[in-house]
């Protein structure tokens, strides 16, 4: 006599593959929403510089527009791979401004360096530019399950200080839109969990079909 399925681990995982799926179907909907907000971001460099937002996230409909900060003095530099305006690659040069005496600060990306270890002799200043976001490392799984803290506005300077190239304007084209394979990996472990179960299932069983 075959023995019945078990109750509990059957609405576990149950459960487990309706989360999944439900997150699957969600990434589906931000992959709509980002197409939207690419598609505003490509035509705002063209458009009239406004104020530089002061905290996180950046609001899609003002991704790449222009404006401008005042760099009271620089706290700290990051050094991330970059391109410049002429297409040649380099090392960004990425200050840590402080922008009163307290707040979150600005991030400016000044220009191109072509060593990594470059400092600029730069130490604050007005700057005009585009509205970015900072280089994005956060994790994964964090970034799939939309449990990441959202990334920091940067501005992208227009014009490079002595010694550095400028940077290359923004492009909508340097923005992922990964939504889609987020979508398909969220389903992709949803048909694992089924398949795994099922095996589980047909062993503990001993059906051997």
């Amino acid at each position: 006599m075959k023995r019945k399925i078990p109750l509990i681990p059957t609405i576990i995982v149950g459960v487990a593959v309706i989360i999944m799926v439900a997150l699957g179907v969600w990434q589906l909907e931000r992959r709509a929403e980002k197409d939207a907000a690419l598609a505003l971001a490509a035509v705002n460099p063209g458009r009239p510089a406004i104020s530089f937002p002061a905290l996180a996230p950046v609001d899609p409909s003002i991704l790449f527009r222009p404006s401008s900060i005042h760099c009271l003095r620089v706290v700290g530099w990051r050094t991330e791979a970059g391109r410049a305006a002429d297409g040649s690659m380099g090392f960004r040069s990425i200050a840590e401004c402080a922008t009163g005496a307290e707040g979150p600060g600005a991030l400016v990306e000044l220009g191109i360096a072509q060593k990594p270890d470059y400092k600029p002799q730069w130490t604050g200043g007005q700057v005009a530019g585009w509205i970015s976001q900072e280089p994005d490392h956060r994790a994964l799984l964090t970034r799939i399950g939309g449990k990441a803290q959202p990334l920091r506005p940067m501005l992208i300077a227009r014009a490079a200080p002595p010694g550095m190239k400028a940077a290359a304007p923004p492009n909508v084209a340097d923005v992922p839109n990964n939504h889609l394979a987020y979508a398909v990996q969220w389903f992709f472990f949803a048909g694992i969990a089924i398949i795994i179960y099922t095996l589980a299932l047909r062993r503990r069983t001993g059906d051997p079909s």
